[in-house]
C-alpha cells in the first residue's frame, strides 16, 4: 500500500507543480523544475534529516520516470486542466494526505518517536509545495490563513498513531488516514475554518 501512495503522491505533487508554473508564465525548464522540486522537495528534506542518503530519488530513478511522465500529461491537457478552477487544488490536497503518510512510513523505519514520524509526514507533505510557492513568488500555502495546512497533517499523523495503537491493519489505517486529511482539508477551504490570527494592539 506505501510504494502505491507513494507512486500516487509524485505523479499528483508534480502535476501540481506544473500548473502552478505553467499559470505563472514559466519556459519548459522552469515548468520541469518545479514539477520536481513540488514532487521530491518535502521527502528529499525529510531523507536529508533522518540521515538517509543518498536520498531516495538518486538511488531509484522511477521517481525521476514519474515526475517526467506527470510533466508531459500535465502539458498535453494543460488546456483541459486549467478549465478546471479547483484542479491544483485538488492534485495538492491528494498530494498532501498521501505525502502524510510516505514520511510517517520513513519515521517508523528508522525506530522514531511518533511526535518526530508526525513531523516528517508533516514535512514531506508540506515543504515541497512551499518550495513550489516561494519559487513561483507566491506567499506559501502552508502560511496562509484558511489553510491550517500543516495542522491537517499533524492531526491526520495523530489518527494514524490512534488507529496503530489500536492494531487496526496497517494498509487499512494508511487508507482511512489519508482519506481522512483530503476530507479535512476539503472541509477547512469549503467551511472556512482557520486557526486564530494574533493582533498587537497599537496606541
Amino acid at each position: 500500500m506505501i510504494e502505491v501512495l507513494d507512486i500516487i503522491g509524485v505523479f499528483v505533487f508534480a502535476i501540481s507543480g506544473v500548473l502552478a508554473a505553467i499559470n505563472k508564465k514559466l519556459d519548459l525548464f522552469g515548468v520541469f523544475i518545479i514539477a520536481f522540486v513540488t514532487a521530491l522537495g518535502g521527502g528529499t528534506l525529510r531523507d536529508t534529516l533522518i540521515g538517509r542518503t543518498p536520498v531516495g530519488w538518486m538511488v531509484d530513478l522511477q521517481y525521476v520516470y514519474l515526475i517526467i511522465a506527470a510533466y508531459v500529461v500535465a502539458i498535453v491537457f494543460r488546456n483541459y486542466l486549467n478549465k478546471l478552477r479547483i484542479s491544483l487544488f485538488l492534485f495538492d490536497t491528494i498530494g498532501l494526505g498521501v505525502f502524510t503518510l510516505i514520511g510517517i512510513e520513513k519515521g517508523l523505519e528508522y525506530g522514531l518517536h511518533p511526535t518526530i514520524c508526525i513531523a516528517l509526514g508533516t514535512i514531506t507533505a508540506s515543504f515541497g509545495g512551499l518550495i513550489r510557492d516561494i519559487l513561483c513568488n507566491e506567499i506559501p500555502l502552508l502560511l496562509r490563513k484558511g489553510t491550517i495546512y500543516a495542522t491537517i497533517c499533524i492531526v491526520g499523523g495523530v489518527l494514524f498513531f490512534v488507529l496503530r495503537e489500536i492494531e487496526v491493519d496497517n494498509s487499512v489505517n494508511e487508507l482511512l488516514t489519508s482519506l481522512f486529511i483530503i476530507i479535512f482539508r476539503l472541509a477547512v477551504v469549503r467551511y472556512g475554518w482557520s486557526l486564530p490570527v494574533l493582533k498587537i494592539k497599537t496606541a
